[in-house]
């Protein structure tokens, strides 16, 4: 097999778990917009390893469309950055198993804070999705590689997942262009909305 062929066949494969993704969005879904809409704080990501950097990209997301988030690495989590969570806040706990140690970890002061608790994992019956007021929850056939092992599709479900809660949200705000120019002055992007004001 080509390497052009390869390619499309992985391509192909992420693809067609995220069709099936967009079959498998329940109440769980409605569950945390409603969850995070009616907190009065901001939206904590966490995670570990490829986990914590598509955490990373959701923090990110939510803050640039009108939800205040950020991302807490779970190891550091434990070791003192828990101080910047608030009982007010939601925290989005990120594990492809739902059982990563280091995110768990995080559950009991979690649990002391008063912060509530959003997990996105692949077992609806995992520690961490049982210990969370709401679980979204995917299925997927196989990660994409050839060994079928590195977090490809499952961190892609993961992304796409953190994206439709973030369009959600804002949509559900009105969040307009001229709102995400506040936040996005920068760049071609930042240059595209300031001409079209």
């Amino acid at each position: 097999m080509s390497n052009q062929d390869y390619i499309k066949g992985v391509i192909r494969s992420e693809a067609e778990a995220i069709l099936q993704l967009a079959d498998q969005v329940g109440p769980s879904f409605d569950a945390a917009v409603q969850l995070i809409e009616g907190s009065s704080g901001k939206v904590v990501i966490t995670g570990v390893g490829k986990s914590g950097h598509i955490g990373k990209k959701i923090a990110a997301t939510l803050a640039s469309t009108g939800t205040p988030a950020f991302f807490v690495h779970s190891t550091e989590g434990v070791h003192g950055d828990l101080g910047m969570i608030e009982p007010n806040d939601i925290v989005i706990l990120i594990s492809n198993s739902g059982e990563t140690a280091e995110v768990l970890s995080l559950l009991p002061s979690l649990k002391t804070i008063g912060a509530r608790c959003i997990s996105i994992t692949k077992d609806s019956t995992s520690t961490l999705a049982t210990a969370s007021e709401v679980a979204l929850t995917y299925a997927y056939n196989k990660e994409a590689d050839h060994l079928g092992l590195a977090p490809t599709t499952s961190s892609t479900l993961t992304l796409v997942i953190g994206d439709a809660l973030a369009c959600a949200l804002s949509k559900n705000k009105g969040f307009q262009k001229e709102d995400f120019h506040v936040y996005h002055p920068g760049g071609s992007l930042g240059k595209q909305l300031e001409k079209n004001e």
